[in-house]
């Protein structure tokens, strides 16, 4: 069996493509839920936009829920709308529409200088930590049983 290496240390994104469609069909041919996942309408999405005075977006929250969970994909505000109870409110909203499609548990990423604390008031338990990424802080896995 012949091949060549070719190194290219800039975004390609055709070769990115072509790996993402290899991986799906492996996964697809090894696991009936990732199949399953990638049916038309199988990933259900959440999202919850917030706006000011002036319809300008200020933050808000997206999920996707599937498999039996939601993914918390996004959640951000701005500076001047933290601290007022608007994050909870939009989590527990999540939250709620989530256990209406289906969902039993909840997934999110986040980084120790971001939400942690948030969401462990939440009731999301740390599951996994990667220390020292990046540099000086730590990237958490949480995860929480809605029902």
């Amino acid at each position: 069996m012949k091949y060549e290496i070719e190194i290219l240390l800039e975004n390609n994104e055709e070769f990115s493509a072509f790996l993402k469609t290899m991986i799906q069909e492996f996964n697809n041919k090894h696991s009936i839920h990732h199949k399953e996942v990638r049916n038309k309408g199988s990933v259900q999405p959440i999202n919850i936009i917030v706006t000011d005075d002036n319809k300008k977006w200020v933050g808000g929250i997206t999920a996707d829920v599937y498999w039996g969970w939601v993914e918390i994909n996004d959640f951000w505000f701005s500076e001047e709308f933290r601290g007022k109870g608007l994050g909870g409110n939009l989590l527990d909203k999540t939250e709620k529409l989530a256990i209406e499609k289906g969902a039993k548990k909840a997934l999110l990423t986040t980084f120790d200088f971001q939400a942690r604390s948030f969401y462990e008031i939440k009731g999301y338990k740390v599951v996994g930590e990667i220390k020292d990424y990046p540099p000086g802080s730590s990237y958490f896995t949480m995860v929480k049983t809605l029902i």
